[in-house]
């Protein structure tokens, strides 16, 4: 088992770091893999978020998902709304905007974060418990489990929309850009196992019938583009690992947990001369559970700051006729909802050491969490 606890003396730098999958992929016993997955291990604890690079997947595939989004929420809002599913919990289908509201807002434990933050890296104020101005999309990635799930409604069937030209798009650009996103988050799953000590198959098979979800957000910046707008409120994600392709307006901060600062992230582009994208991935609660805390669910917010204005100016000085809407490129890899989440004892020995380190550095963490073992299914739908 590797000693991870040493990721804790590190000053994170304000650069995520970028992890090369291919490195991986091309020999995964290779002491120059071993020492990639340690280096993705050590990034996920350290700051919850890291850059990932995969030469299999197109940025031209990404380009056609944002303009499938852009098409799609573009479309009047009774259109729209044909495609909401409120019984199913909008676990698929289409949530208009002012429908999510952060959770942080009412969350104790979160407000704490906030309050040990320093405050000029604290984010912007959600104190109003305002809903989110953001639509989502969910478009189920999973594969059918061969037998009865206890939690049918995590793993309802798509909602396809039906205008005519949207329609004929739908299906192959959401299954291509989809299935990237999901084969590179595996990926990094089995890294992420490795470098934390464990068989390479130990989250891809605990996710294997996963309800992963392909979860574009939307948010119309000809009506919310005023600087300081709130597009997504501070939260964590509840799934496993969330990965992000490039999207076309900046906004994005990431919590880096080590030092709380606040970081801006930018995904950068791939030279002409290098195949394949950079992604972006974050770690969620289901891996801070099964981790017993050694890794942390990011926290992060979208908003409207200086550089998404003058992305909006430049966008529609170029692109006069295309929609003014920023589409998040996201996919939440989530474990199988009938496996049983609780911590893995070695990784949470140490959690326990890496907490212990932080507090003697003086980085205070709030209340230790309590870990209960409880069903995927059910962390879900708490």
């Amino acid at each position: 088992m590797p000693q991870l606890s040493q990721a804790v003396a590190e000053e994170p730098s304000m650069d995520l770091p970028i992890i090369d999958l291919d490195i991986y992929r091309s020999s995964a016993k290779s002491p120059a893999a071993q020492e990639e997955c340690a280096r993705a291990a050590r990034a996920l604890i350290t700051y919850g978020a890291l850059v990932l690079h995969d030469s299999r997947v197109s940025e031209s595939d990404n380009e056609a998902f944002l303009d499938l989004l852009e098409d799609y929420f573009a479309q009047p809002t009774e259109t729209l709304r044909k495609d909401e599913r409120p019984e199913l919990g909008y676990q698929v289908g289409v949530t208009l905007e002012n429908t999510e509201k952060p959770k942080c807002a009412v969350d104790e434990p979160c407000l704490d974060v906030i309050r040990r933050l320093a405050p000029a890296e604290r984010p912007l104020d959600i104190s109003g418990h305002q809903p989110d101005p953001k639509c989502r999309f969910f478009h189920r990635m999973g594969e059918p489990a061969p037998y009865a799930t206890q939690f049918p409604g995590l793993n309802a069937e798509n909602v396809i929309p039906e205008a005519g030209e949207i329609r004929e798009r739908w299906t192959p650009v959401m299954e291509t850009w989809g299935k990237s996103m999901k084969s590179a988050v595996s990926g990094l799953a089995e890294m992420a196992a490795v470098g934390m000590g464990l068989p390479a198959e130990t989250f891809t098979d605990a996710g294997r019938y996963g309800p992963h979800l392909l979860a574009p957000t939307a948010s119309d910046l000809s009506k919310y583009g005023a600087k300081d707008t709130i597009l997504a409120g501070f939260h964590t994600d509840l799934n496993f690992l969330t990965i992000h392709g490039r999207s076309r307006y900046p906004g994005l901060h990431v919590w880096a947990r080590n030092t709380g600062r606040r970081i801006a992230v930018g995904i950068p582009r791939p030279p002409p001369d290098q195949p394949g994208s950079y992604l972006l991935v974050q770690a969620g609660k289901q891996l801070e559970h099964l981790t017993g805390g050694l890794v942390k669910a990011g926290f992060h917010e979208v908003i409207v700051n200086d550089a998404t204005i003058r992305t909006i100016t430049t966008r529609r000085d170029a692109y006069p006729d295309r929609p003014l809407v920023r589409i998040s490129s996201t996919m939440f890899w989530h474990l199988s909802s009938d496996y049983d989440l609780s911590p893995i004892p070695a990784l949470a020995d140490q959690a326990k050491a890496v907490r212990a380190a932080n507090f003697d550095l003086g980085r205070d963490e709030g209340a230790e969490v309590e870990y209960e073992p409880m069903k995927v299914g059910q962390q879900v739908q708490k």
